[in-house]
């Protein structure tokens, strides 16, 4: 019921709330807004030098209401930059391994986005359905919150979805019993493996030329970058009215300058194609010039930052960015320095001061902003900034003499190659061992899969695949089997073909209806028995294999040996004339071995791509190594 009520997250949200695991008492309230504090705290290395795409990670107190209990949580708009909502994921995870009292439950607007990264691994049981309020983070592990005894004895699988409460108690007296399976965690941890180092990884450094005031608000706030990026990515026709005229930050005192984007907010301004308008000022070299990407950059981030502050009100002279203080600031500023967030630098120097200003940012935006605070625009900070910060332009053109290399940039382009070896890596590691040599192909398998694959019987939810064999085989009722014959072919099945049941179907409308009733109770008085009628449907396909044999048919299928087949016609004609013994001509066709030639002809013209065989195949587990002999060729047609 409560997932009923829940509004959705928005597109692109990812939203996460924190729990006590165990029932809290009257100081309920104050308990989880001193672990929300703490959490800033122990977190601040990490949190205050990250740049998010849209919106930041942020904890706040949230009152029981309904079935769900008081808890702290927040929701963050991650935008085009997905590694935002991984990223949380493993602060969620960290977070409850450092706060074992913690439960935690995560969640975007696809709904369980952790049980679908596990799909391939979860239990039969677990659908969309039912899986609301079970997925829980719990010391560092990832919980699953199981069926009741007596659900799962029943094997109801549309049991209602648990609330919050329940699985939080079940967590905190048994939870050994919701540990989720071990594949379904290692898939989970593999998507958020490589933090915290990743975030380094993240980050482009690039040379920008940018106006003097742009330089200032980024030492200030360096996030901001973000936004504007944002401004200009999404601009519309009214946008770039106000980059008519520049009228906070015209293009005559600019700099060079180092600016630290995201990849995703550097490849979101490269791939842009954009002619300034010429009343502007802005004016790019030409492209031969070593420094065009520079300038062309800073054009663009110009254009997002003046977009920002267009969009905004004026601020009065008076108004004066907060200095952060209070216990919580000291604490947040000693765990910095303990996690040895300012990398040894001076206290005053300029890379100290960045550190700090990005510090100050995100403590001002995520931890003491008040939570009945109105959300302050990028434009009006920036405005803020300008009026406020003193703009040195002789000091900035000294920096900019002596700029630390940029990164490359070449991770942008991906030839073809670099696609195929990507794509190799990604199906090596779904492989059951990551050493190829040692994978072992039986098409004996492949055959008894594929076999498998069609016998099972399937749902209105599609096809089941045979995950294990020891799953129970499909049982064959031979009385219903010869009745359902029965009523197909009828007593005159051998007089009759199917064109003559058509037309008698189709033009015998005579009004003798008595008469066709007193037939059909005829014959089903004389049944015929079921040995009879599969004689007579194995006579009746023996004479179809005879005519086929005066065809071409039979040349594209793969017989059995000779030696079995003359084996097997000895032995019919030892059994006398009238055992339904087959032409020496009719060689028995090897079922198997035709299988696997037509699947392996169907794998090797899908010439690596995604195709129905290899869907199929890689679905039941079994995987077909590449062709040696067509990747020869084609080497050899390429030379």
């Amino acid at each position: 019921m409560e997932g009923l009520l829940r509004p959705a997250p928005a597109e692109d949200t990812v939203c996460y709330r924190l729990f006590a695991a165990a029932a809290a008492g009257p100081g309920g309230e104050a308990l989880l807004r001193r672990c929300a504090e703490a959490i800033v705290v122990r977190f601040a290395p990490l949190l205050a030098s990250y740049i998010w795409q849209r919106q930041p990670f942020g904890l706040r107190y949230v009152p029981p209401h309904g079935e769900t209990p008081a808890h702290i949580g927040g929701s963050t708009l991650f935008g085009d930059n997905v590694e935002d909502e991984w990223f949380i994921v493993y602060l969620i995870r960290e977070i409850t391994r450092e706060f074992p009292g913690l439960a935690a439950r995560i969640d975007d607007n696809d709904g369980e986005f952790l049980l679908i990264e596990a799909a391939d691994f979860l239990p039969k049981w677990l659908n969309p359905e039912n899986s609301n309020n079970r997925v829980f983070f719990y010391k560092g592990e990832l919980h699953i919150i199981p069926l009741s005894e007596t659900d799962e004895q029943e094997c109801d699988l549309s049991v209602a979805s648990p609330t919050v409460s329940q699985g939080l108690k079940l967590l905190s007296t048994r939870s050994e019993e919701c540990l989720a399976a071990e594949p379904i965690r290692a898939a989970v941890y593999k998507r958020i493996s490589g933090y915290p180092e990743k975030i380094q990884a993240s980050f482009h450094r690039a040379h920008c030329y940018l106006p003097a005031g742009i330089v200032a608000v980024l030492r200030q706030r360096p996030s901001l970058v973000a936004a504007a990026v944002q401004a200009f990515y999404l601009r519309d026709p009214a946008d770039l009215r106000a980059c008519r005229c520049f009228r906070t930050f015209p293009p005559e005192q600019r700099v060079m300058t180092t600016v630290t984007f995201t990849k995703c907010l550097y490849a979101q301004l490269m791939q842009q194609k954009f002619v300034a308008d010429r009343r502007s000022g802005y004016t790019l070299p030409l492209p031969s010039h070593p420094q065009y990407k520079a300038y062309e950059l800073g054009m663009k981030l110009a254009h997002g930052f003046e977009i920002l502050c267009s969009k905004c009100s004026e601020v009065s002279p008076d108004s004066k960015t907060n200095v952060p203080h209070g216990p919580l600031w000291e604490r947040f500023l000693n765990s910095l320095k303990e996690k040895n967030y300012f990398k040894g630098q001076l206290e005053g120097s300029a890379k100290y001061l960045e550190l700090l200003h990005m510090a100050e940012d995100y403590f001002q935006q995520s931890v003491a902003k008040p939570e009945s605070s109105a959300e302050v625009s990028p434009g009006d900070e920036i405005l803020t900034l300008l009026r406020t910060t003193t703009i040195d332009l002789e000091e900035l053109e000294r920096d900019a003499a002596c700029l630390p290399p940029e990164d490359d940039d070449s991770w942008l382009d991906i030839t073809p190659d670099d696609l195929d070896q990507l794509l190799k890596e990604a199906r090596n590691e779904s492989l059951p061992s990551s050493n190829e040599e040692e994978q072992k192909y039986d098409l004996e398998a492949v055959a008894e899969s594929m076999k498998a694959f069609v016998s099972k019987v399937s749902t209105h939810e599609g096809a089941e695949m045979p995950w294990s064999s020891d799953e129970s085989h499909v049982t064959f009722d031979v009385d219903s089997f010869t009745e359902a014959l029965d009523r197909i072919l009828g007593a005159d099945s051998e007089e009759l073909d199917s064109d003559d049941l058509d037309e008698e179907q189709e033009f015998d409308f005579s009004d003798e209806d008595d008469e066709d009733l007193d037939a059909e109770n005829q014959g089903q008085d004389q049944k015929v028995s079921p040995n009879e009628l599969i004689g007579s449907l194995k006579s009746y396909m023996n004479e179809m294999d005879r005519e086929l044999a005066h065809t071409n048919v039979g040349k594209s299928f793969t017989t059995q040996k000779k030696e079995a087949s003359s084996v097997k016609a000895t032995t019919s004609q030892r059994a006398g004339p009238d055992s339904g013994a087959e032409d020496p001509e009719l060689t028995p066709v090897d079922v198997d071995m035709n299988l696997v030639a037509n699947l392996l002809e169907s794998y090797s013209a899908q010439s690596g791509l995604a195709g129905p065989t290899s869907n199929i195949l890689q679905s039941m587990g079994v995987y077909l190594p590449e062709n040696a002999d067509h990747i020869a060729s084609n080497e050899a047609s390429t030379q």
